[in-house]
């Protein structure tokens, strides 16, 4: 909890610092734009990261149900609001995966297993990032929605080939078992020679008989093929949702901007590819230049930057406050461990 506490109190400055820069150069304007907004449309796009976060929580829902048939959705939503809160405060939302193995642990849902479900997931979730990613490229081929500067371009290029990467690398975790067995193995030699590790054969062959388990679970998705491309789908709905948001907040604020739907959804692909390989909390900076770059062609400046606030607690500090509730009411009761 003392890093959690530390992180959150990283987030505060960093947002006090995009604060300034966003609000230094037409303060006034800004506020009263965010004042006179239409707070239907921006209840609409509270609507969208709302049902962001339940397909999310059903895709891990329906991975769950193949361990514990009997979990409950409601289970799933709360663990993945939890999971929303170390995800905002740590770098590459790093702090999310563990909670959520934590969690399900304690859900009746052994280790392994639920490591691998994580895991399992994750790659759901970047194999519909990259499609989406490529779906807007073509989009933005076809119909030239925006000039991408060269710094853009390298940022986008960047993107997309760390979340293939790291798609690829988590699938060769999952099914590589010499891989894993050599890389555990080397690992425990380390620590052992430097004293971190005493008993070395015994610490081996619990890596062994907890990886034989991972990688029995890993079996799954091989078997079930059906499971898994409908847990995609899941995922590419979210993301079109989440990608459609910042329509609705331009919407509030003026009726008559020239974005589409459509041009909403590429540039929000462009963005969260951009935003994912920033390595500070939310994407920080990151998040901020894509948005204002990408929507920045059609939307005048004061209109932009307002926006830009609007977007930024609806998809990024809504989870954060709502998560550290949703921690606040979770108990954590051991429950009987599924084989």
């Amino acid at each position: 909890m003392k890093n959690a506490k530390r992180n959150t109190f990283i987030v505060f400055l960093i947002t006090i610092v995009i604060l300034f820069f966003v609000l230094k150069d037409d303060y006034n304007t800004i506020v009263n734009n965010l004042l006179v907004a239409n707070k239907w449309y921006i209840l609409l796009g509270i609507v969208c990261v709302f049902v962001y976060w339940l397909l999310r929580s059903m895709c891990l829902w329906n991975v769950v149900k193949e361990y514990k048939p009997r979990v409950k959705l409601k289970t799933m939503i709360h663990q993945t609001m939890i999971t929303q809160f170390f995800n905002g405060i740590t770098p590459f939302s790093t702090g999310g995966q563990p909670m959520q193995i934590y969690m399900l642990n304690k859900s009746g849902i052994k280790v392994a297993h639920a490591t691998n479900i994580i895991v399992q997931d994750f790659i759901m979730y970047q194999l519909a990032l990259i499609i989406m990613g490529i779906l807007a490229l073509i989009a933005n081929w076809y119909y030239q929605f925006f000039d991408v500067s060269n710094t853009l371009k390298s940022l986008i290029i960047i993107g997309f080939i760390i979340n293939i990467l790291v798609g690829l690398c988590l699938l060769f975790i999952s099914f590589s078992k010499k891989f894993n067995h050599f890389a555990g193995k080397a690992i425990i030699t380390l620590a052992t020679k430097i004293k971190i590790v005493k008993d070395k054969d015994s610490l081996i062959k619990k890596w062994e008989e907890k990886l034989s388990e991972f990688h029995e679970s890993g079996v799954l998705f091989k078997k079930k093929k059906v499971l898994f491309l409908k847990c995609v789908l899941y995922h590419l709905a979210s993301l079109l949702i989440f990608y459609s948001i910042p329509l609705f907040i331009f919407l509030s604020l003026d009726f008559n901007i020239p974005v589409s739907l459509l041009k909403t959804i590429t540039s929000s692909a462009f963005v969260l590819i951009i935003g994912n390989f920033v390595p500070i909390p939310g994407g920080s900076g990151g998040i901020e230049y894509g948005f204002v770059s990408f929507f920045g062609s059609t939307v005048q400046s004061s209109i932009l930057l307002s926006a830009l606030i609007i977007w930024r607690f609806i998809t990024y500090y809504l989870g954060i406050i709502i998560g550290g509730i949703s921690l606040s009411f979770y108990k954590g009761e051991e429950k009987k461990i599924c084989e």
